[in-house]
């Protein structure tokens, strides 16, 4: 179903709002290995990405 425009005028004004993007740049290879690893775990790569953070910071506190 497509997103009506005050849907897209709404998501934009909350990820302006509340969203920082980080860039991340991985060689192709790793990328590859990362992919492989959230496909396995049945996740996308940005999730396994942030879930891998999550991990560390609780583990580091």
């Amino acid at each position: 179903m497509a997103l009506t425009e005050a849907q897209k005028k709404a998501n934009s004004k909350y990820r302006e709002k509340s969203i920082k993007r980080i860039p991340l740049d991985v060689q192709k290879e790793k990328y590859e290995e990362i992919k492989a690893a959230a496909d396995a775990a049945g996740e996308k790569v940005n999730r396994y990405i942030k879930k891998a953070i999550d991990e560390r910071m609780e583990r580091e506190q």
